[in-house]
């Protein structure tokens, strides 16, 4: 396992490992997210129960071949917890997330849960958003050549996401913009822009939604920012 994988693990172990039995979590999307549904598997082992709802069918896929149960959000009231990694965090702990394309689903499932825990190695951590990691924004593609114009007058340079010579679409069946800032500064300014946007469906910043935030370091340690 490289250096950076081993980073993602124990943060995923710690964060997994926060979650009290019989609970009701959002399930995040991406790489370091494997390894929660690993820990909880293992915890499984040894009667402890959880059951999550998804935010992206390849994660739906994933829990269910651990024999992890998986419910519909409209199946609930709501979550106790939800966890997922993000692409960048800022002091605020303003995040940019949606490196998978799943961003839409995890606003919706975070936003039902009481906390949202987030889990990083140290490389995410930045002194503002926008700078290295490209925001990526949802746009219907309806007119989306159009929408993309609009966003670019927000100050960015967007790129359609592509994959194998074709379009990127995601599970909501949209295309997804890569939208390249000189740096965000005002994320909820931001935020609140494209909010506005016609044709843009949802976008990778979350402003003051992260709860505790779990980082591990290149030597596996692991600290928690509350």
């Amino acid at each position: 396992m490289t250096d950076a994988n081993a980073s993602k693990r124990a943060a995923a172990f710690a964060a997994a490992d926060l979650v009290p039995d019989g609970a009701t979590i959002g399930f995040g999307t991406g790489s370091t997210f494997a390894f929660v549904l690993e820990r909880f598997a293992q915890r499984m082992q040894q009667g402890f129960r959880v059951r999550g709802v998804a935010t992206s069918v390849q994660t739906a896929e994933h829990a269910k071949r651990l024999g992890i149960p998986v419910l519909a959000l409209d199946e609930i009231d709501g979550l106790d917890l939800a966890i997922d990694g993000a692409d960048e965090v800022d002091p605020k702990k303003c995040l940019i997330k949606g490196g998978g394309g799943a961003h839409l689903r995890e606003r919706l499932v975070a936003v039902a849960a009481r906390e949202l825990i987030v889990i990083v190695d140290e490389s995410k951590l930045v002194p503002e958003l926008g700078r290295k990691f490209l925001l990526p924004v949802e746009v219907v593609p309806f007119g989306w050549t159009h929408t993309a114009r609009r966003v670019a007058a927000t100050g960015c340079a967007p790129t359609q996401r592509m994959r194998d010579g074709k379009a990127v679409v995601t599970d909501n069946g949209n295309y997804v913009l890569d939208c390249k800032y000189p740096g965000i500064p005002d994320p909820a300014g931001l935020q609140r822009v494209l909010d506005g946007v016609p044709g843009v469906v949802d976008h990778g910043l979350f402003v003051g939604m992260a709860g505790r935030v779990v980082v591990a370091d290149a030597g596996g340690g692991v600290r928690v920012i509350g």
